[in-house]
């Protein structure tokens, strides 16, 4: 008989976790963390495509300071045991990060800026992608919530990877459709991407919100969904 095994396994297994009473209780977590993502991407989309270092370090910085904060309060508050310190791991990790990224944004000069916007960028996702996929794997036969940090933290780490494909040195001029010249290059392809991911965060953790919120049908006394 055919047995399932590796992420195949471990994907069909997360698809069959019952809801149970932990992850109704949960379900605001997911929509106070889409707030900042939602705030990321509407900042990113108005920018109009005016991309530079400065830019993304400042809208980086806001979204991880932010990010981090909500993370490191709720999961104190929502979360135990190893759940707990790797969500809150995460979200000092995310805390520096957009320190680092708001102070670098003052201090530092035009070359410096870029490199630090993509050292710190490329190096929050791997880390925050990674401390997420890999609790949510960790809890995917116990909370069905699980399925969310699983996607959240694959999305982040490709994020992680985007990043890091991305030519520091790349520009490319070319004529917009107004006329005017316009420039594409690192800074305006990893904000560009950062936009993007905030999107797609924002739209999956509200969805996932309301599925926890409404999901169950019923809940049992010992905590499984009837």
């Amino acid at each position: 008989m055919w047995e399932r095994s590796g992420w195949a396994g471990k994907l069909l297994a997360m698809a069959g976790t019952p809801y149970t009473a932990q992850d109704a209780a949960y379900w605001y977590v997911p929509l106070a963390r889409a707030v900042p993502a939602a705030v990321l991407t509407g900042v990113i989309t108005f920018a109009g495509g005016h991309y530079s270092p400065d830019f993304g370090l400042v809208a980086f910085g806001g979204f991880a300071l932010i990010a981090g904060l909500i993370g490191s309060l709720l999961s104190l508050r929502a979360l135990g045991g190893v759940d707990r310190t790797v969500f809150l791991l995460q979200g000092i990790i995310s805390i520096v990060a957009g320190v680092a990224a708001l102070v670098g944004s003052a201090l530092a000069g035009h070359q410096s800026t870029l490199a630090l916007f993509l050292v710190l960028v490329s190096s929050w996702a791997a880390l925050a992608g990674f401390l997420e996929l890999y609790v949510g794997l960790r809890e995917r036969r116990v909370l069905a919530a699980s399925r969310d940090w699983v996607f959240i933290g694959a999305l982040t780490a490709l994020f992680a990877i985007v990043t890091l494909v991305i030519p520091p040195g790349y520009v490319q001029h070319y004529t917009g459709p107004d006329g005017d010249p316009r420039i594409l290059n690192a800074s305006v392809m990893v904000v560009g991407a950062l936009g993007v991911y905030g999107a797609i965060s924002t739209v999956y953790l509200v969805i996932a919100a309301l599925s926890l919120k409404w999901g169950p049908s019923a809940v049992t006394r010992n905590g499984t969904a009837a």
